[in-house]
């Protein structure tokens, strides 16, 4: 699983270096889940990473300084062409003024760090990547020993009945195919990560119109498949998507469209030291109080 055999390494970067001005709303809602998970581990935190959020990053940035107000925060981008986005999409004299009473934006770069943090935060990215493996060992190395990653991912059953469509219609798969969360887990150990967790569940959104359903799609990522349709489609074509998306995505006449969503969350230790032949390593402390 080295790399994906289904995801585009070309689309897939062009994809992670584009910066959004504002975080999907699933990925957010993702980050409030995931950051409600942090309380289980009690591990001390002064300075973590905040690995290539999706848009502006702020939310999520907010619920991990609230849970670690002292610790501070290094947000990495996904490429220099992020950078120089960012740049030209500085805000105007009147933002920057409201936003002066707000806290500072955290120290931004490109390179992955080399330890010094004790918390790798990776909301909604794993799955867009074309070199897994290669985002994986960063993240180890990023951290100090007794560091850990917690990070969320689609997963599987995401989009399927837009697959099922797809495959119906006779069509090119709409996404690339997802991994499973037992793989992740195993692929993290292999890495050298010790004790990895995971965990799933699935989350039904709903739409009223099918251009309002590829609007949100549009902002959640790209087609990164490559057997994807190698070209631009036809108003004909899109009118012949709308009618198929109202005719199988709705349950019952009258209702909303529906697209299922598996989101995977997982945390993993950066022991002390490497695995011993046995597998053994210290295990992170939980509470659940």
């Amino acid at each position: 699983m080295d790399e994906p055999p289904t995801i585009d390494p070309v689309a897939s970067g062009r994809w992670l270096a584009q910066r959004a001005l504002h975080s999907p709303w699933l990925h957010e809602e993702v980050a409030r889940r995931m950051a409600e998970r942090l309380s289980w581990i009690q591990l001390p935190v002064q300075r973590w990473v905040h690995w290539e959020p999706e848009g502006d990053g702020s939310h999520a940035r907010a619920l991990v300084a609230a849970r670690y107000p002292q610790a501070t925060c290094f947000e990495l981008a996904a490429a220099p062409s992020g950078a120089a986005t960012t740049a030209s999409r500085a805000p105007q004299w009147w933002q920057r003024l409201r936003r002066g009473h707000e806290r500072a934006r955290p120290a931004r770069g490109t390179a992955a760090p080399e330890g010094g943090s004790q918390l790798v935060w990776a909301n909604m990215l794993l799955h867009h990547s074309a070199d897994p493996r290669a985002l994986m060992s960063a993240w180890l190395h990023a951290l100090d020993p007794d560091g850990f990653l917690m990070f969320s991912c689609l997963g599987p059953d995401t989009l399927r009945e837009l697959a099922a469509l797809y495959e119906a219609m006779g069509w090119p798969p709409p996404v690339s195919d997802f991994t499973d969360m037992h793989d992740w887990g195993d692929q993290l150990f292999r890495i050298g990560f010790a004790e990895p967790v995971m965990d799933m569940e699935h989350i039904t959104l709903t739409f009223e119109t099918p251009a309002r359903l590829l609007q949100e799609l549009r902002g959640l990522g790209r087609n990164l498949h490559p057997q994807r349709f190698s070209g631009l489609r036809t108003p004909a074509w899109r009118k012949r998507l709308d009618a198929a998306l109202d005719q199988a995505l709705r349950p019952a006449p009258g209702a909303p469209l529906t697209l299922t969503f598996e989101v995977i969350y997982g945390h993993a230790l950066r022991p002390l030291q490497r695995l011993s032949r046995s597998g053994q390593a210290p295990s992170i402390e939980f509470s659940l109080d």
